[in-house]
């Protein structure tokens, strides 16, 4: 599956930068040390001016590639759910059986990520930090709506519809596959942050993970 990932670019919507910065040298590096600046100081306290003077770069030169500081969160956020989506088909392809399907997708979407080194400019491991602290507030916005009708938000919603249809497969009769699958994917987010920085009040240990729960919760609900 490293070989078939490695050989495929991952796809984020245009309208979300002005120049696509998997374009160039200086696109590349804006992603990467984003995503390095982000994960040091948090989303709140990042501007365009600290990462211009973190890759010896002009202001100005990061807002010919995105608008504004909110569009690198979206795509960031859209980049890593697409990388999510081509692990969860490759990952899930050659799977007859739906319930080691479904549990083998939960997985991918809930486990703690390690950097993919097929992408070199991107550390997946720092950027599931990112997306676990920060990936709400690409949502919680008063734009959130003419955002969604751009699309903004189209790969993560695959992501999710791609787990509905393996629980339609299961049981096509279960009434809330659309909230259980979605709260499933954003869920885990929370229970990571929780096992990270407020441990008393979730069972996600160094033993017991986010995908554990999840997967429980979901063959106990969908066996009923």
């Amino acid at each position: 599956m490293q070989t078939i990932l490695s050989n495929i670019k991952i796809q984020v919507n245009n309208k979300i930068y002005v120049k696509d910065p998997e374009t160039s040298a200086l696109g590349k590096k804006i992603i990467n040390q984003s995503i390095l600046l982000i994960d040091e100081i948090g989303f709140d306290n990042f501007t365009f001016k600290k990462l211009g003077e973190r890759i010896g770069s002009n202001e100005s030169s990061l807002y010919r590639y995105f608008e504004n500081k909110h569009k690198l969160l979206v795509y960031l956020s859209s980049w890593y759910w697409s990388w999510i989506e081509y692990r969860l088909v490759f990952g899930t392809s050659n799977i007859d059986n739906n319930f080691e399907k479904l549990k083998k997708a939960i997985t991918i979407v809930t486990e703690k990520i390690v950097d993919d080194e097929n992408t070199e400019h991107i550390n997946e491991n720092v950027l599931n930090k990112i997306i676990i602290a920060e990936f709400t507030k690409t949502l919680h916005t008063k734009e959130v709506d003419d955002e969604n009708k751009e699309g903004f938000f189209l790969i993560y919603k695959r992501v999710i519809n791609r787990i509905i249809n393996i629980i339609n497969e299961i049981n096509p009769e279960y009434p809330f596959a659309k909230s259980l699958v979605s709260t499933i994917v954003e869920g885990s987010l929370h229970q990571h942050f929780l096992r990270d920085h407020l441990k008393t009040i979730t069972d996600c240990n160094e033993i017991i993970n986010p995908s554990d729960f999840y997967i429980d919760v979901a063959l106990k609900v969908l066996k009923k």
